[in-house]
């Protein structure tokens, strides 16, 4: 979802727009489902792309919404926005009592160019500013600093070896709450940032900041990134008319993984040990995948987005029901 930096007001182009609007085709006209909204660069291709065409945008973050509505008032009814995660994308739906058929979902997951760039959001150790984190900022979710405020060593230390894939987590865990104990809980970014650079042994030649495992790990257990998201990817199969599109664009490795084997899975490919006898994954045949391998940036969008390294896009078509079924 990260677009180019400098800040909240600065031009918004969504990573991987060019390649996300070829995969969903919005020139069909239809309904299409923007789970993510962010600042409504997608939604806004999407409803250029075809004077009947109307998208339900999502977003947990209210800020988000109040900048993509401004942005895209030009659209009027064609544009319906929901303050909802899109993990409550099902129940939106049947909210909004729609009779028309989705043509497509998008969901650009992780966190935003405007969440990035907001200091006092804390998603940054590029700004000194309080640990929070929240994709919704006006939520009652614990943020950062609550969580390591009163999650066990062990639990922390979970966390950033599951969610950021650091090999030195239990160190890092050691010392955030040997400092809570001593009555200096961290309560600031760069207090984090320091602490992890010193527990890891941060050199300035290190291409990659040392807590930049440690803040995504943080980030995705504030928000719980990864819950259900592969329910979310069958529940958006499961609304889609038949030849409607689904696409999904992640940028760590967490998602990615999570994302390619739903995928798979729905597009019948078994994931069972060969010697039972029956399949208990759920397999089926419900999707054809189209993209073979995911999508990266191009190196021209890389050269004006540095931050758009790290994503993949991978897109599927519902097949018909006569094509589709259990294996």
């Amino acid at each position: 979802m990260i677009a180019p930096g400098g800040g909240p007001d600065a031009p918004h182009r969504p990573v991987l727009l060019l390649e996300a609007v070829h995969y969903l085709a919005p020139e069909r006209g239809g309904l299409f489902i923007d789970a993510t909204l962010g600042m409504g660069g997608h939604s806004e291709a999407i409803l250029e792309a075809a004077p009947d065409a109307r998208v339900l945008g999502l977003d947990r973050d209210r800020a988000a919404l109040r900048i993509a509505g401004e942005r895209l008032t030009r659209f009027g009814e064609r544009l319906q926005l929901v303050h909802a995660n899109h993990r409550e994308i099902k129940r939106v739906w049947e909210a909004k009592g729609e009779e028309q058929e989705v043509r497509g979902v998008l969901a650009d997951l992780g966190v935003s160019s405007l969440q990035f760039d907001s200091p006092e959001r804390g998603f940054s150790f590029r700004h000194d500013a309080p640990l929070d984190m929240r994709m919704d900022a006006e939520g009652d979710e614990a943020t950062a600093a609550e969580l390591l405020a009163r999650l066990p060593e062990n639990e922390i230390a979970r966390i950033i070896f599951e969610y950021g894939e650091e090999r030195k987590s239990r160190r890092i865990a050691r010392w955030i709450v040997e400092r809570r104990e001593q009555g200096r809980p961290l309560e600031k970014t760069a207090d984090l940032a320091d602490l992890v650079a010193r527990a890891v042994g941060y050199k300035r030649t290190d291409r990659i900041h040392p807590a930049t495992r440690t803040f995504q790990a943080l980030r995705i257990a504030v928000n719980n990134e990864l819950e259900r998201l592969a329910e979310f990817i069958e529940t958006s199969i499961d609304l889609l008319q038949t030849a409607g599109r689904l696409v999904v664009i992640s940028f760590h490795s967490l998602e990615d993984r999570i994302v390619k084997r739903t995928l798979r899975r729905l597009a019948g490919q078994c994931e069972c040990d060969p010697r039972s006898p029956i399949c208990s994954c759920g397999a089926r045949r419900a999707v054809e995948i189209l993209t073979r391998r995911p999508v990266v940036p191009t190196q021209e969008e890389l050269e004006e987005n540095p931050r758009a390294r790290s994503a993949k896009l991978r897109a599927c078509v519902k097949l018909a029901a006569g094509a589709a079924g259990e294996i």
